[in-house]
């Protein structure tokens, strides 16, 4: 790849982050990462899979630490509720409340499926030729990023 080609991808992703900056202010006190911690526990119940703190962590390519912070967060402010494993007390289920259920909810029917109609034009190909390729220059930077902070 050449290093303009790389110099306009950079410029992508700053495009990326204008363009999520775009989308309807959230609640007072919540942030975008607990629309996708409440979308991926949504998503796994509705598997019947009960979640735990890792799952975000793999799910999304995060430290645990980050995670089980925000979730804390989360529960204490009512959106979330852990319970420990009756099996193994070591393991934290997390489920969603009605208020996280809700906040979901409205933010998934308020925006996305609006935003939804107006991208009809881009293909669902080039969309996921997208999310692969942002999810490989977020691998790419991460292993790297030793050697760039010299």
């Amino acid at each position: 790849m050449t290093i303009e080609l790389l110099k306009r991808m950079m410029d992508a992703c700053y495009q990326a982050k204008r363009i999520r900056d775009m989308l309807p202010p959230l609640p007072e006190g919540v942030t975008s990462s607990y629309i996708q911690y409440l979308d991926i526990i949504e998503k796994m119940q509705h598997q019947g899979m009960r979640v735990k703190i890792s799952d975000i962590s793999d799910r999304l390519s995060l430290p645990r630490p980050g995670v089980t912070r925000t979730v804390k967060e989360m529960e204490q402010k009512g959106y979330l509720k852990k319970s420990t494993s009756p099996k193994d007390g070591r393991i934290t289920y997390l489920t969603l409340t009605e208020t996280g259920k809700a906040l979901s909810q409205k933010y998934n029917q308020e925006c996305f499926s609006i935003l939804a109609d107006y991208t009809e034009e881009i293909s669902e190909e080039d969309a996921e030729c997208m999310i692969r390729t942002m999810d490989r220059l977020y691998h790419i930077m991460c292993e790297r990023r030793i050697h760039l902070d010299k």
